[in-house]
C-alpha cells in the first residue's frame, strides 16, 4: 500500500477543509464556512471540461484503464533491486559451475516474464549485441507506454486550471448582465465570489490529484526500468562468464551510481553496453 499517496491527499485536504473553516482564529472552527466553497455549476465547468479534454485527447484504451492505474499507485508494487541482483548473482553461480544450459530449469521458476525472457535469450546462444538490443527495445517500449499514461495525468493537470478560468469568465459574464445600470448589484459580492470558485476548484484537482497521480507513475516507471537494467547488465556478465562476485559488485555499482544521478534514465540504460535507442 502506497500510504505518503494516501497520507498526501487526505493529509492536503484536511488541512484545505482545516483552512476554510477557520474564522479569525486557528481555534475558531466554523464549518458553515465551508458552504461558500461549494457551487455545483462550477463543479459539472471544471470536472466536466477535464474529463472531456482528457476524453477527446487520449485512446479510449487507456482511459478506460484509469482503474487499474490508481490501482497501481494504491496497491504499490515493491521494485526490490537488492532481491534482483541477488537472482542475477544466484543465476551466475550456476551458470559458473553447471554452464549457460543449467540456467533453463532455474528460470522456468521466475515470477518475472522480463527476467525470464533475457535467462532464456543467453540459454538458447543468440549473440550478446543482439541480445541486449532485444533487451533494451524492450524496456524502452515499456518506459513509452508507461510514459504516455503520465502524459495523460499532466495534460488534465493543465486542462484544470484552464476550465477554472473558463468558469470564472462564465460567472463575471453572468454578474455584470445581471448588474442593474442604475443602482448597482447587491449581490456583486457573492456573484463574485461564486465566479472565483471555479479557478479555486481547478488548482486544487491539478495539483492535489492529477500532478501527484502523474509524478506516481513516473516514480514507478523508473523503479521498474532500473530492475530491468539490472537485469540486462547482469545477464549480460552472465554470457560473459564474469565472475559472481564481480557481477554483484558491478550491479551494485550500477544501482549507487543511479541512485545518486550519476545517470539519467535513458543514459544508464546505455552504460556498459553503449546500446543504441
Amino acid at each position: 500500500m502506497n500510504f505518503t499517496f494516501i497520507f498526501g491527499i487526505l493529509g492536503g485536504f484536511l488541512l484545505l477543509i482545516y483552512g476554510m473553516s477557520i474564522s479569525g482564529s486557528l481555534t475558531n472552527i466554523v464549518f458553515d464556512q465551508l458552504l461558500n466553497f461549494v457551487d455545483a455549476s462550477s463543479v459539472l465547468i471544471v470536472v466536466g471540461g477535464t474529463l472531456a479534454t482528457v476524453v477527446a485527447g487520449n485512446p479510449a484504451r487507456m482511459v478506460a484503464k484509469f482503474p487499474s492505474h490508481l490501482g497501481i499507485i494504491f496497491n504499490q508494487k515493491k521494485f526490490n533491486t537488492r532481491a534482483v541482483i541477488d537472482e542475477v548473482v544466484e543465476f551466475a553461480q550456476i551458470a559458473r559451475k553447471s554452464g549457460l544450459l543449467a540456467l533453463e530449469e532455474r528460470a522456468n521458476q521466475l515470477s518475472d516474464p522480463f527476467f525470464k525472457k533475457a535467462i532464456m535469450l543467453i540459454v538458447d546462444g543468440n549473440d550478446g549485441d543482439k541480445v541486449r538490443d532485444m533487451l533494451t527495445s524492450d524496456i524502452e517500449q515499456l518506459s513509452t507506454r508507461h510514459d504516455d499514461v503520465a502524459s495523460m495525468y499532466e495534460k488534465a493537470s493543465s486542462a484544470a486550471p484552464a476550465f477554472g478560468m473558463v468558469g470564472t469568465l462564465i460567472g463575471l459574464i453572468n454578474m455584470l448582465v445581471n448588474m442593474d445600470p442604475e443602482g448597482g448589484s447587491s449581490t456583486i459580492g457573492q456573484d463574485m465570489g461564486v465566479a472565483l470558485i471555479t479557478t479555486f476548484y481547478g488548482v486544487i484537482l491539478a495539483n492535489l490529484v492529477f500532478n501527484p497521480i502523474a509524478n506516481n507513475l513516473r516514480t514507478r516507471d523508473e523503479e521498474e526500468c532500473l530492475c530491468r537494467q539490472l537485469v540486462v547488465e547482469g545477464v549480460m556478465a552472465i554470457q560473459s562468464g564474469e565472475n559472481p562476485k564481480f557481477i554483484r559488485e558491478k550491479l551494485e555499482g550500477y544501482l549507487e551510481s543511479n541512485a545518486s544521478g550519476g545517470n539519467s534514465k535513458r543514459g544508464g540504460r546505455r552504460r556498459g553496453g553503449d546500446a543504441e535507442e
